[in-house]
């Protein structure tokens, strides 16, 4: 009967490190989620400042490219 307790002890004892450990992990990675997710709103939003017109023209501005001076002319094709 004493070794029958022992042995159940044991094995309460073991599931409740392996609960404590499998919180941990949960933690762990909850942390790590936040984590990830202000990663990518950060850059989310450099894409949404890079994408702006201003930045563009300025961007491209330093490779020699600017604006059109004229507006695009329009081609109307007749079929006959």
């Amino acid at each position: 009967m004493i070794l029958f307790l022992s042995v159940l002890t044991l094995v309460m004892i073991s599931s409740g490190h392996s609960a404590d450990r499998k919180i941990f992990k949960i933690a762990a990675l909850n942390s790590e989620l936040k984590t990830l997710k202000s990663d990518f709103i950060e850059a989310k939003k450099q894409l949404l400042v890079l994408r702006k017109e201003t930045n563009v023209i300025r961007i491209l501005a330093d490779k020699g490219i600017g604006p059109a001076k004229s507006p695009p002319i329009k081609i109307l094709v007749i079929n006959e």
